[in-house]
């Protein structure tokens, strides 16, 4: 039985050298003929990447049709600086956003956001203040106005622990704080890297229980060497995939290791399909070639997009 074809999106984050920025535009073009459903740009805590994520973000609305999920951050901010934030976005045209709470500070000042929960609602109400519901006259009631609802509405992403956030003192503490983000208005989860598939049907399953209905995107990260998979298990908090530490590790060129990584990835997203992934998020690290191969393999991009 044919796999589904689902909704793909890709991460970029700001470039942090100049011979990065002059690579981005390449890589992006190249993504954005997949035909991706979005682009998720990353922001750094307490302000640290606002001007270079803003100039992504406008490079990618400039170069691209697809839509732009711009990161915010709790860590660090104040509610007048997030909504300072929110406000430049919206301004700007962006109007997906996906919330996280980030890493904590010790120096957090008693006013900063909390949680990720804090931050989706901010966000709504950012925009219920940007641009007030319109009044529409009634047939036939001269001088009766309604209220309508037809103001753009933002859209909300939060992040999903699949095996629990590494943070939590409780097995269960992640599934109340992802509840908690769909009341105050998330409409979408996006899942943090973890490397075992199986664990995501376990993880929907869980959050479907406590009732949590959004849908849920598994991130998928081609892994293609050793020293990229310490790091996103270091940034994870997951159990290291054994099978694939070992083949990165003696596989002795370099060629042999994307294989390795492009091969696992292709494979994990295959599973995740099967298990009824809605979507499919692509961590790209700015490059192009490993992911759109994944997507070639699994068959929702033809061979000749790589040209």
């Amino acid at each position: 039985m044919p796999l589904p074809r689902v909704p793909h999106s890709f991460e970029l984050y700001p470039p942090r050298t100049p011979t990065a920025a002059a690579a981005l535009p390449a890589a992006l073009d190249v993504l954005a003929g997949t035909g991706p459903a979005w682009f998720s740009v990353t922001f750094g805590a307490a302000g640290s990447s606002t001007d270079a994520s803003f100039d992504l973000v406008r490079l990618v609305a400039e170069r691209t049709r697809a839509d732009v999920m711009a990161h915010l951050t709790c860590a660090g901010s104040s509610p007048a600086e997030a909504t300072a934030l929110v406000r430049r976005f919206l301004d700007a045209g962006v109007h997906r956003f996906l919330a996280v709470r980030g890493d904590r500070r010790d120096d957090a000042a008693p006013m900063d956001l909390k949680s990720a929960a804090e931050l989706v609602q901010l966000i709504h109400r950012v925009q219920a203040e940007r641009e007030p519901c319109a009044l529409h006259p009634l047939p036939g009631l001269p001088g009766v106005q309604a209220i309508g609802d037809d103001r753009p509405r933002a859209r909300v992403a939060v992040a999903a622990f699949v095996n629990g956030h590494p943070d939590a003192p409780s097995r269960t503490d992640h599934l109340d704080a992802l509840l908690a983000k769909q009341v105050a208005g998330a409409e979408l989860a996006i899942t943090q890297l973890f490397f075992h598939p199986d664990d995501y049907a376990a993880f929907v399953d869980r959050a479907r229980r406590w009732g949590i209905t959004m849908p849920i995107v598994p991130g998928v990260l081609p892994v293609t060497s050793p020293a990229r998979l310490r790091r996103a298990l270091q940034l994870a908090g997951e159990d290291e995939p054994r099978n694939l530490a070992i083949a990165l590790e003696i596989e002795p060129t370099a060629e042999g290791r994307r294989e390795v990584g492009i091969a696992h990835a292709t494979a994990f997203a295959e599973a995740l399909l099967a298990a009824g992934a809605p979507a499919l998020h692509l961590y790209t690290f700015n490059r192009s070639d490993a992911v759109l191969e994944v997507l070639q393999r699994l068959g929702h991009v033809p061979l000749e997009e790589s040209a």
